[in-house]
């Protein structure tokens, strides 16, 4: 199924970060409507991919967590251990009060140690194995199709742990290939009883098209997000302060499934400011 490609122009235009007061959310998933512009983000659903403190986390993780609870975060997707095993992260975490929901695996992981994936996950305390991004030889029509294949098996194996496997997608998902767009293949080609999607925002943008689309064609299909900005020169920037129009993104999130609003930046200058200033702005936005 095609996808509507972005009028980046409209897309990209920057939008004023209003600040309401915020309310306390008590549900881990978004409420139903109550009427345009008056939706927040569940407290509970607010989290921090850790790949974004990463310069933090190896040489303080315990500190580093804890500031992260101490920010608000109720939240992390684990992206690497930094020479800690998965039950000393969850001990951690647990310190913390911080709850982890997913972590990032290599694809070779999935295909040759799933199991062992599966029961880090679970020690964890998380509910998703996230395949990070594929190997370069799979974005073509056939390699895809592969891979999806391969998700479908993972997937299986993943539901007899209580656990579901997720994909996170960077541009390159949004090449075509034979006039087919190599997302839309990966979607439509695993079992959405098996196979979800932690959808990351920015790079979907940075391809061509728009997150809030995939929520409406595709239900259910997008248990977490990736929850990145782009900066004016096509960079990244922390989560309101860039060009990327996450009311208007995020309008039918509850359609597509999201349950987790995992904030990441790739390259901050300050991690701690960037979970703040991250922070504030998903706590008081509403859509």
């Amino acid at each position: 199924m095609s996808r509507r490609l972005l009028d980046r122009r409209a897309f990209l235009r920057t939008t004023a970060a209003t600040a309401l007061a915020a309310g306390a959310a008590t549900a881990g998933v978004l409420p139903a409507a109550a009427g345009s512009g008056r939706r927040p983000i569940p407290r509970p659903a607010i989290g921090m991919h850790l790949y974004t403190m990463r310069r933090g986390l190896a040489a303080d993780f315990a500190g580093t967590v804890q500031a992260l609870a101490d920010i608000g975060y109720a939240t992390v997707g684990v992206s690497g251990r930094h020479g800690h095993s998965a039950a000393a992260i969850r001990a951690m975490l647990d310190d913390a009060g911080l709850t982890a929901v997913l972590e990032h695996v290599g694809y070779d992981r999935l295909t040759n140690n799933l199991a062992g994936a599966c029961e880090d996950v679970l020690t964890l305390g998380g509910q998703w194995v996230v395949t990070s991004s594929l190997p370069g030889s799979l974005y073509t029509l056939d390699g895809i199709r592969r891979a999806a294949a391969e998700f479908n098996r993972a997937g299986a194996v993943a539901a007899t742990y209580g656990l579901k496997v997720l994909h996170h997608n960077h541009d390159a998902e949004f090449r075509t290939d034979g006039g087919r767009v190599l997302y839309d293949v990966l979607l439509e080609e695993t079992d959405p009883d098996l196979v979800g999607f932690e959808l990351d925002v920015y790079w979907a943008a940075r391809g061509g098209y728009d997150a809030g689309d995939y929520f409406v064609q595709h239900p259910a299909r997008f248990p977490a997000l990736h929850v990145k900005d782009m900066a004016p020169d096509g960079g990244f920037a922390d989560v309101g302060s860039g060009t990327l129009d996450f009311p208007a993104m995020f309008e039918h999130a509850s359609r597509g499934g999201v349950r987790q609003f995992l904030v990441e930046h790739d390259n901050p200058a300050d991690e701690l400011s960037t979970a703040r200033n991250s922070f504030a702005y998903l706590r008081d936005l509403r859509f």
